[in-house]
Parts: C-alpha cells; sequence; structure tokens
C-alpha cells in the first residue's frame, strides 16, 4: 500500500475518534449544540472523504489496470485535505467568538478542502483514462483478450 494511502486512512481513524469524542462531549452539555457543524464536519470531511480518499488511491487504479496518475499529486492531496480541515474546524471553532477572524478561517478551510478534493478528482480521472499497465501472471484485460478461436 503507497504511503499516501495508509495516511489517510490513519487520519480517517483520528478524525473518526475526534468525531466520537466530540459528539459525547455534546451530549454530555447540550449548550455545545451550536457546535454541530464542527462534529459534522470532523465525521464528514475528516473519516468518510480521508477514507474515500485512502481506499480510492489504493483501489482505484487497480481495477482500471493503469498505475496511478500522480503519485506525487496524491501525496499533495494528502497535506491539503488535512490542513484544510484543521482550518475549517478552527473557524468552525472560533465562529461564536471571533467573527471576521473565524469567518476568514472557514473559508480558507473550505477552500483548501474543495481544492484538495479537486486533486483527488483530477488525478483518479487521469488514472482511469491511461494506458494499461501489463499485469505480470494474471489474466489480462478483458479489452484486450482476443475473441475465442472458432
Amino acid at each position: 500500500m503507497d504511503w499516501f494511502s495508509r495516511r489517510f486512512l490513519k487520519a480517517a481513524l483520528v478524525w473518526l475518534g475526534c468525531g466520537v469524542l466530540f459528539g459525547l462531549a455534546i451530549a454530555i452539555r447540550p449548550a455545545w449544540l451550536a457546535y454541530r457543524p464542527l462534529h459534522a464536519h470532523l465525521n464528514l470531511l475528516g473519516f468518510v472523504a480521508m477514507t474515500i480518499f485512502g481506499v480510492g488511491y489504493h483501489v482505484l487504479p487497480r481495477f482500471a489496470g493503469n498505475p496511478l496518475h500522480s503519485p506525487r499529486l496524491a501525496g499533495w492531496h494528502w497535506y491539503l485535505a488535512n490542513s484544510g480541515l484543521v482550518l475549517l474546524l478552527a473557524g468552525f471553532a472560533l465562529i461564536g467568538t471571533t467573527g471576521p477572524a473565524a469567518r476568514f478561517l472557514t473559508i480558507l478551510g473550505g477552500s483548501v478542502s474543495a481544492i484538495s478534493a479537486f486533486l483527488f478528482i483530477y488525478n483518479i480521472w487521469r488514472t482511469l483514462d491511461g494506458r494499461p499497465r501489463p499485469v505480470m501472471g494474471g489474466p489480462r484485460p478483458l479489452s484486450v483478450v482476443e475473441p475465442p478461436a472458432s
């Protein structure tokens, strides 16, 4: 497994743990319901999206029979996705206290997160359109198999 797939999956587990703990904190202290966006994004962007990215980078090139278009871009994606989420969460956490600064952090974090998602889309799209690599010792892709001899 590539390092970026492993890191996406490990980050997803960390974000899930944070989301569960924060959900428990909201249950214990209902006044914190104002921080629902923080809780939702911990779970959705933190756990769900990071899991999709990690599994997608590992599985989709294999399904397509093509090498990943750019492992370097996948590495950048990991850094941008996690830093964007941290900025977004900081903005949500500060929204009730600092106003304009919190709004700036939320916009910046959301923008970085969106850019990172578009890097994933681009990288996987180019991978799916790539040239198939030879499969050593396995069946050839269906598009290359000749029709049976008559």
